[in-house]
């Protein structure tokens, strides 16, 4: 019988391509890798929750118990779930200085990089062009990137990200940063792979 007491979970969500990949792009500009075993992250989350157990059980959906548990030592392996909840609640609060400097460089002067296989479908001027699965590696304004990472600040879904993010290859990519085809939209649907860089 297993000791990572769960309260109920949500149902599964949809793989969310884009906040993975902002997230991934974050964790490449940790200085220091993030704690690796479970009571070293239980450890630094309680640290972070300014002692409170409640807030750390909370934050990963298990109970109190649990998580003293992990403290004391006394669990050691936690199950997948919780040992997926560790890792995401850990980097997600791990250097929170270099995690506000990047957003505030690419915001500010340096932009994102996108990389992506996707379904791009295109309108211009009312006219519907042909869509087609495209490769592409485009440098996004600080502006574009700006508004992406404030919506991601601001609690934003996949869903709400896609057409910032849409908007953002369109101007850089099709565009040819708002030099050429002026009317021209590009949606951004079927990501098969995202990478995003700062």
């Amino acid at each position: 019988m297993s000791d990572d007491t769960t309260q109920p979970s949500a149902p599964p969500r949809a793989k969310a391509k884009i906040l993975d990949a902002l997230k991934r792009a974050e964790r490449a500009m940790f200085t220091r890798p993030a704690p690796k075993s479970a009571r070293a992250q239980m450890k630094f989350l309680l640290t972070r929750a300014k002692g409170s157990t409640k807030a750390v059980a909370t934050g990963l959906g298990v109970s109190r118990s649990t998580v003293e548990r992990y403290l004391s030592g006394a669990s050691k392996k936690p199950q997948k779930r919780l040992q997926a909840a560790l890792v995401e609640e850990t980097e997600a609060q791990w250097q929170p200085q270099v995690r506000a400097q990047a957003r505030q460089r690419a915001a500010t002067s340096g932009g994102l990089v996108i990389s992506c296989r996707a379904y791009f479908g295109f309108t211009a001027n009312g006219s519907s062009d042909e869509g087609r699965v495209k490769d592409i590696i485009t440098a996004v304004s600080p502006s574009h990137a700006a508004q992406i990472l404030q919506e991601m600040e601001a609690g934003a879904t996949d869903k709400d990200l896609q057409p910032l993010l849409a908007e953002a290859i369109t101007w850089s990519y099709f565009q040819e940063g708002g030099t050429t085809r002026k009317g021209l939209r590009a949606d951004f649907t079927e990501v098969e792979w995202l990478e995003i860089k700062y």
